[in-house]
């Protein structure tokens, strides 16, 4: 354990970079055992960035392209990085000095009323035009820590668009997987509708001809209309789909009508993924780097109200011409300059200061948790995505081989039974258990799809 811990931390060290002095060490969770090997899942290379192309599927492929264009939450994440790369930039420019252009001209009349003026009026003009600069000089660095901490909430804002951008992509693939599912269940409705009321023909032929009884005939109706039944609900079911999809791909669901029809089997995908070492894995996660993000943010926001302590070296100037004659203006008689640094130092503020560090020291450490709460869970998502796509497979395999036993059971029932050697409740039995393990396993197929999109995702998706 102690072997992993150290082998993880040296990762993240390397990945993410060195963290600043307030906000070391964050990280406070070794990773379980077995992460960094494994038998079903350990692969040479991570997946490729665009994962989904392992399914084989041109659909799929198109309806991901489209909703990464038209999705409106994918749009609005994109309009957040540049609200946040304004910020970062607005912060920046705190670093540079500001000018100002200052153009006058003025007029004025002196009273001859006035004992100043030795009782005579008089007209004074003048023109101006110079211009003014103000820096602070960023001595202790204040201004830089704000700035980077607008930065790292710019980065952060990055990770949270593709956070976005990997749930989208999964959530289109697992919405389709989900509609092909359910027309593959309602395909084997259909084949099961149709093969009971091939058998209730046969009920109804042997009890005309006096070998079958009532029973029998109203055992197989009840069978065939309980079966055909289910085809309405499970109609609402691919509607409900195909509108999900709608909206992912941010059109009106009117314009999927008629889309994607039965006929489309699921996929067959059971083979191992290449997912690589997890622990390499996890550092792709966009909420994992967002949140490390938000930790280097709070972590420059304490240094900069550490700085706040220390004074303030401001310079200011100015440059320009001053005439009493617009002709003479630009002459170098008319120049006038003037320079005035100076140093401001809050030396009591009422606690103000104090409180301001404390509120950062207290940011940090609330983001550092997030953090560690953000790695827990990753590294949870993972493993239920692991365990739930491992055992899916395994049950699939079982599932086919029961469906086999179950045909040749129906078969063999159905066959005793024309020749009247076994009771029609045999080839009853026989139909729903069949039924039953049909539906089980396609849905155990779509589910198999689905958890792996879900460990994709939980792996960062790749993007």
């Amino acid at each position: 354990m102690m072997r992993l811990s150290f082998l993880f931390l040296f990762l993240l060290a390397c990945s993410m970079g060195a963290m600043s002095q307030n906000g070391e060490g964050y990280l406070e969770k070794p990773l379980p055992p077995g992460w960094n090997d494994g038998e079903f899942f350990d692969q040479t290379l991570p997946p490729d960035d665009t994962w989904w192309l392992n399914f084989e599927d041109p659909l799929l492929d198109s309806l991901i392209i489209t909703a990464c264009k038209n999705n409106y939450s994918a749009l609005g994440a994109m309009e957040n990085i540049r609200k946040a790369r304004a910020a970062w930039r607005k912060a920046q420019g705190g670093l540079m000095p500001s000018f100002d252009l200052n153009l006058g001209w003025q007029r004025a009349k002196t009273s001859g009323n006035s004992p100043q003026t030795l009782y005579r009026e008089a007209w004074e003009g003048q023109y101006s035009a110079a211009v003014s600069m103000k820096w602070q000089a960023d001595v202790f660095g204040t201004i830089y820590m704000r700035s980077k901490a607008q930065k790292m909430l710019f980065m952060a804002t990055e990770e949270e668009f593709n956070a976005v951008m990997v749930s989208l992509v999964a959530n289109v693939a697992t919405t389709y997987f989900s509609l092909r599912q359910a027309l593959a269940e309602m395909q084997v409705i259909r084949w099961n509708v149709e093969s009971q009321r091939e058998i209730m023909d046969i009920v109804v032929s042997r009890y005309n001809s006096g070998l079958a009884s009532k029973l029998d005939v109203a055992q197989s109706r009840s069978v065939y209309y309980s079966t055909k039944a289910k085809i309405p609900a499970m109609q609402a079911t691919v509607d409900g789909y195909r509108n999900a999809m709608a909206v992912l791909l941010g059109i009106y669901p009117q314009e999927l009508q008629g889309w994607l029809e039965e006929g489309y089997a699921l996929p067959e995908y059971m083979a191992p993924i290449e997912v690589g070492v997890p622990a390499y894995l996890l550092l792709r996660r966009p909420d994992i780097r967002a949140a490390e993000r938000q930790v280097e943010a709070n972590a420059a926001l304490l240094g900069a109200s550490r700085r706040d302590w220390f004074p303030s070296l401001f310079v200011t100037g100015s440059v320009g011409f001053t005439s009493d004659k617009l002709k003479t203006l630009p002459r170098s008689k008319s120049l006038t300059w003037e320079i005035a640094p100076s140093l401001s130092w809050n030396i009591f503020s009422g606690m103000e200061r104090v409180n301001a560090t404390r509120e950062a020291r207290a940011a940090l450490d609330q983001s550092i948790a997030s953090f560690n709460s953000t790695m827990l869970n990753a590294m949870q998502e993972v493993e239920s995505a692991m365990s739930q796509y491992r055992n899916s497979i395994a049950q699939i395999v079982t599932l086919r081989e029961a469906m086999n036993q179950d045909e040749e059971t129906l078969a063999l029932s159905l066959e005793l039974y024309k020749q009247g050697l076994t009771e029609y409740q045999n080839v009853l039995d026989a139909q729903r258990s069949l039924f039953t393990c049909q539906d089980y396993l396609v849905q155990a197929r779509g589910l198999s799809l689905i958890y792996l999109v879900q460990l994709y995702e939980a792996l960062g998706g790749g993007w």
